[in-house]
């Protein structure tokens, strides 16, 4: 369905800028941008995947992964086709590069807005979530079900590759509750050969929802021999600590898959330096995930370093929170940084 895509702007020159992201696309007409799903159409930018959904389900919070947000509840997501980003090694690549391998051909169901909501009190969730492919390609559909959701006493969720703009995320602001955004190296090479993208975007999206009191958790596929070294581990933690110690930090197990079929799944091991390292530089909450321990995959109160959050057996199956409603320790009251009502 085509929509007008709002967050752009027409140049002098004619040409139209995307202000949605930050690969910054000025498009002619007839121009898809990188993601393949907005092109300019009789002057104006528009949404080819408004209202079409390519992927829909019910799933725990804790698979996004949110593990200070709302424990124990469901989150209803959604996707559509089309992303931003190439990256080598994405696990959604059959909607999220569709439109680019299938001569910007788009796919999808039909759900209005309003439908979304209506999809997700109905399944007895509490919050909504933008995930499958780059939720920032689809903003303007987004943000009408954000709005519309917040007014049921909905949350909503951002499940990101962080190239928002600052205009977007001011814009997502009063209705975007959490985001989980990927820090996927802190190599500008990295992010150019392997997906597409740049570092420095991220960093800044990153700093700026935080600023805007917009919860933030943070995850990094660790991949062998790319971008699983010690200190391009220690850049990465660094970075968060210094925007925030309390930022949740998922370090996540690759296994090969798309375009990157070479390196080997990656070891618990690494997965336990990165945890080490994490806790080095400060960092209150830190998890393990895409492999089987609980002990990595619980919450312990940063004060008495009690588990109070125990979680187990697939993402989001078995979860037990200790915690009060505002997030409070029932072993020494410390109150958990997070989302908990």
């Amino acid at each position: 369905m085509s929509h007008k895509a709002w967050l752009s702007k027409e140049l002098k020159n004619g040409k139209i800028l995307c202000e949605a992201c930050s690969q910054a696309c000025v498009l002619v007409e007839g121009e898809y941008g990188i993601c393949g799903v907005r092109q300019v159409e009789n002057g104006e930018l528009k949404l080819l995947v408004y209202g079409l959904a390519a992927a829909l389900n019910v799933d725990p919070i804790e698979k996004k992964p949110m593990f200070h947000f709302l424990p124990k509840t469901k989150a209803f997501s959604l996707g559509t086709v089309g992303c931003n980003f190439s990256c080598k090694f994405c696990q959604n690549h059959d909607i999220s590069q569709y439109p680019k391998e299938h001569d910007y051909e788009i796919a999808g169901r039909k759900f209005t807005p309003e439908h979304i909501v209506e999809l997700a009190i109905e399944n007895g969730c509490d919050s909504i979530a933008y995930t499958y492919n780059e939720p920032i390609i689809f903003f303007e559909y987004t943000y009408d079900i954000a709005k519309i959701a917040h007014a049921k006493g909905l949350k909503n969720i951002y499940v990101t590759s962080g190239f928002e703009t600052h205009k977007a995320i001011d814009l997502l602001e009063p209705f975007i509750d959490g985001m989980n955004i990927d820090i996927k190296s802190f190599s500008n090479e990295f992010y150019k050969e392997i997906c597409g993208a740049r570092l420095k975007p991220v960093l800044e999206a990153v700093k700026y929802a935080h600023a805007k009191g917009i919860w933030i958790e943070i995850t990094t596929l660790l991949i062998p021999g790319k971008n699983d070294s010690d200190e391009e581990i220690r850049s990465i933690a660094k970075f968060i600590a210094g925007v925030d110690k309390s930022i949740p930090w998922h370090l996540s197990a690759f296994h090969p898959t798309y375009k990157m079929l070479e390196p080997s799944r990656t070891p618990e091991s690494t997965l336990v330096r990165a945890y080490k390292i994490g806790q080095e530089e400060g960092l209150k909450y830190l998890y393990i995930g895409n492999v089987d321990n609980e002990d990595y995959e619980s919450t312990y109160c940063p004060s008495c370093k009690k588990r109070v959050i125990d979680r187990s057996g697939n993402i989001g199956q078995f979860v037990t929170n200790e915690l009060d409603e505002n997030g409070s320790c029932p072993f020494c009251s410390y109150n958990l940084e997070g989302v908990w009502r």
